[in-house]
């Protein structure tokens, strides 16, 4: 039965009149005489704690009366579902859930250049071996574009000399959209990231901008490469990076099943990943991976870019080591949230890059992030305080091996069909 008004006021009149009646005996027999009060500041002082009984009262009663099923376990949505109202696409029976509005990779990046100049210097950077102190490396060392779909392939960087880094390789493709770079973050933009490998001293290894501007000086090519960019043959190591950015801007993926498939596409989707794209927006992935680019770290969401993970401890991260870091104290630490784009390709995954399979990153998000139980880990018993103040056990969510099949089908569906079919020829299948 619902709580009417005249029920509220039932509840809160007689409250109100208790209330006061504690008040102004509290005030006048305790209060006043241990401060020593006049008369007047006795009632004054009772007005000023009266006050901010009334606005207590009255904030209880409004509840109560929005909220009428006081023994329901108060739910708080996320935002993101008040804001968004578009339908799912595709088949109602298979997607409804709850409002939200699956959207397409734009096919440029935020302030991609329009230089096709500027964009091929970009380029030419990028493969560049005179920006390693050994002269071998390249950006595409550890940015392969086609046979690593923009990343390495290994659970950590290699550099200058062999020297191993301490943390995974993140793919180039779809990272004009990151609105922070690094996987701490720490660079604000493509043009703050891109000078960072070439004078990390594991990485590239060069000694400074200057040292990396009197190399490319030396080579013939480059001054009308920059006067063809930027009007003037000057090279500098601000204009180095900003050639690599705008190539970066121009690396994007937006020809996957799933872009297809929201798009009009209906057939563009099997069944096994049509329910792994509903179990990702009902078991919470799209809380922090959402928007075209997957990612709460994307110029085109509004989000907080870092998450801190684990933020459920568990087996599964102690397992992989992911509550470390190297030289820092153990526990979760806060990183960028990735991009799901061609996930499927660019493994081994997370900041240590010791997890291999695709279906295990997916077992160690849900625990670690949405304290969702996954087979192999026991769940905990959990509790939560209700609408009438009661202490009430709340069975943990769950996910299956068939749950998680799916949800690694629909997340291999946001893979680039270029790329794939690009890895597919190198590896003869």
């Amino acid at each position: 039965m619902e709580t009417g008004l005249f029920d509220v006021l039932g509840v809160a009149g007689p409250a109100l009149l208790l209330a006061l009646v504690v008040l102004v005996s509290m005030v006048h027999l305790e209060l006043g005489p241990f401060t020593h009060l006049e008369t007047p500041g006795k009632w004054l002082l009772t007005a000023a704690l009266g006050a901010g009984v009334l606005a207590f009262i009255f904030k209880m009663s409004v509840a109560l009366y929005l909220n009428p099923k006081p023994d329901r376990l108060l739910v708080l949505p996320h935002p993101d579902f008040s804001r968004r109202a578009a339908a799912l696409p595709g088949p109602a029976a298979v997607l409804q859930y709850q409002p939200y509005q699956w959207q397409a990779l734009p096919a440029r990046a935020p302030g991609a250049a329009t230089d096709p100049a500027l964009v091929e210097l970009g380029r030419q950077l990028f493969n560049e071996t005179a920006l390693s102190a050994d002269g071998r490396l390249t950006c595409a060392s550890c940015h392969d574009l086609l046979a690593a779909a923009g990343a390495d392939g290994q659970p950590q960087a290699v550099g200058i000399g062999a020297q191993v880094g301490p943390r995974n390789s993140p793919t180039v493709w779809n990272s004009g959209f990151q609105s922070v770079l690094f996987w701490d973050g720490r660079a604000p933009s493509l043009e703050a990231q891109a000078t960072g490998p070439i004078l990390n001293p594991v990485e590239m290894g060069l000694s400074s901008g200057a040292e990396a501007e009197r190399r490319l000086q030396a080579l013939p090519a480059y001054g009308p490469a920059f006067r063809q960019a930027f009007g003037d043959p000057d090279i500098s190591f601000t204009r180095v990076a900003r050639a690599l950015a705008a190539y970066e801007r121009t690396l994007v993926t937006a020809d996957s099943p799933y872009d297809r498939y929201v798009q009009g596409d209906q057939n563009a989707l099997d069944p096994a990943q049509l329910r792994g794209m509903r179990l990702f927006q009902e078991t919470g992935c799209i809380n922090c991976h959402r928007g075209p680019a997957f990612s709460d770290a994307s110029l085109l969401e509004k989000g907080a870019p870092l998450r801190i993970f684990p933020a459920f401890p568990n087996p599964l991260a102690r397992r992989y080591g992911l509550d470390q870091e190297a030289g820092q104290p153990p526990g979760p630490r806060a990183w960028r949230v990735p991009s799901l784009r061609n996930v499927a390709l660019t493994g081994p995954y997370f900041h240590n890059g010791r997890v291999r399979e695709l279906k295990e990153a997916i077992r160690i998000m849900a625990v670690s992030q949405l304290d969702v139980a996954v087979p192999g880990v026991t769940p905990r018993q959990r509790f939560l305080f209700g609408a009438d103040g009661q202490l009430q056990s709340v069975a943990q969510r769950s996910l299956s091996e068939a749950d998680i099949d799916d949800l690694a089908a629909f997340l291999d569906a946001l893979s680039s069909a270029r790329l794939k079919t690009a890895l597919s020829g190198r590896s003869g299948a």
